[in-house]
């Protein structure tokens, strides 16, 4: 009995550090796909009132990983997809495609566990400051202006032609 007792001694203190190393990797990964999760959610909520950048992109592109495992984030993301590829999107269109946005980042909140903590509400109401909506109006302003330029002194520069389709050379 003894010695029963010593190997099963042995054999425990020989798996105690193999089982700990393998539940310790687990719960690693766990937390770097909730991380990650986490990411993709916060930068969806950030954005959702500013338009495109690059961070949306980004989050948008890694959903079918990041959230692989989970088959409702992927049905409202294809669904969102689904209406991002509409090619000329008229207004109601486009009020579609915020919905079915602001339905994945809901989905997505449902999925870390904030169902009851991030509501339809919040995700519809995002914060901007109207200096920050003033400053990107007169961005979009100003490289409007330079398009307009850019083309008007295109068309002066290119050659003029006859009326018959023939370049004219001075």
């Amino acid at each position: 009995m003894d010695i029963w007792y010593k190997v099963l001694n042995i054999i425990v203190l020989l798996l105690v550090p193999i089982v700990a190393v393998i539940v310790g990797q687990k719960l690693q990964e766990r937390a770097k796909k909730r991380e990650d999760k986490m990411q993709i959610f916060k930068v969806l909520m950030t954005n959702r009132g500013l338009g495109w950048s690059q961070d949306m992109v980004w989050a948008l592109n890694t959903i079918d990983v990041v959230f692989a495992d989970d088959d409702a984030v992927i049905k409202r993301w294809k669904i969102y997809y689904d209406k991002l590829c509409i090619e000329k999107p008229s207004e109601t269109d486009l009020k579609k495609i915020t919905t079915e946005r602001n339905k994945l980042i809901e989905q997505i909140a449902n999925s870390l566990g904030y169902k009851d903590k991030i509501t339809w509400e919040t995700i519809q109401n995002p914060y901007i400051p109207q200096g920050m909506v003033e400053a990107m109006n007169k961005t979009h302003e100003f490289q409007a202006s330079q398009q307009n330029l850019m083309n008007a002194l295109q068309q002066m520069m290119s050659p003029a032609k006859e009326e018959n389709g023939e370049e004219v050379h001075s």
